[in-house]
């Protein structure tokens, strides 16, 4: 008679967390790649950065890594208030050209061919992790599978859609996939660095948003399909 000893031991509260969370934010990416709304994406990209410093907060108290309290708490306010509002300011105001929040059409693909290549994308990044040699007690491998899924996710979001706003967005999304994987491998990494990677996100955050303002002024509208035209 098998007793409950025999049992598989049941997975640690950082384990359990951070797979729930890395499945979250990997959903908020699906729902990014087929959102037809440019400040709807906006919104799951603050809802997808506050899951990762949930993540923080969680690593912070299974680990007795302090530090990780001031990232999470960094994390919130830069990704989950700062980014967003910046990105809102930088939309076309009412009554300007290209003022329109529809993006549908704007990608390469179709909505539905758009998620079936994420769809593909993803599980081959999960299932890609799966078959390497990473084996450790404290490691929630399924959550670095899901993060790498994450990460390729949002290559398709800033390779499908012809629109720079979401290009954006998907590039931002990328870090939250990143730094996904970072808090499951690497926690104990000293905060400079963390704080390093924020710095990072601010710079591109400047650097899109002046793509975003000369893109608008020149082209009168938010799509990059327009650029085609530049090919030699």
């Amino acid at each position: 008679m098998h007793t409950l000893a025999a049992a598989d031991p049941a997975p640690s509260v950082f384990a359990g967390g951070s797979n729930v969370i890395a499945l979250i934010v990997l959903l908020l990416e699906f729902g990014m790649l087929r959102q037809a709304m440019r400040r709807d994406q906006i919104r799951l990209y603050a809802v997808q950065s506050a899951a990762i410093s949930v993540l923080a907060i969680i690593v912070a108290a299974a680990r007795n890594l302090p530090d990780l309290y001031a990232l999470a708490f960094c994390s919130a306010a830069i990704k989950v208030v700062v980014v967003p509002v910046v990105v809102r300011r930088l939309l076309p105001r009412p009554g300007q050209q290209g003022a329109g929040d529809e993006i549908a059409g704007s990608g390469a693909l179709s909505v539905a061919s758009t998620v079936l290549v994420a769809i593909v994308v993803a599980a081959f990044g999960f299932f890609a992790i799966g078959t390497l040699p990473i084996r450790s007690p404290i490691l929630p491998i399924t959550a670095l599978a899901i993060a790498f899924a994450v990460v390729l996710v949002a290559f398709v979001l800033m390779i499908l859609r012809r629109d720079v706003v979401s290009q954006a967005i998907g590039f931002f999304s990328l870090e939250n996939g990143v730094s996904l994987a970072a808090l499951v491998v690497a926690a104990t990494m000293p905060l400079i660095f963390e704080v390093v990677f924020l710095f990072d996100l601010l710079v591109a955050v400047v650097v899109f948003g002046l793509l975003i303002r000369v893109h608008h002024g020149r082209a009168e509208s938010l799509s990059t399909s327009e650029l085609t035209s530049l090919r030699g």
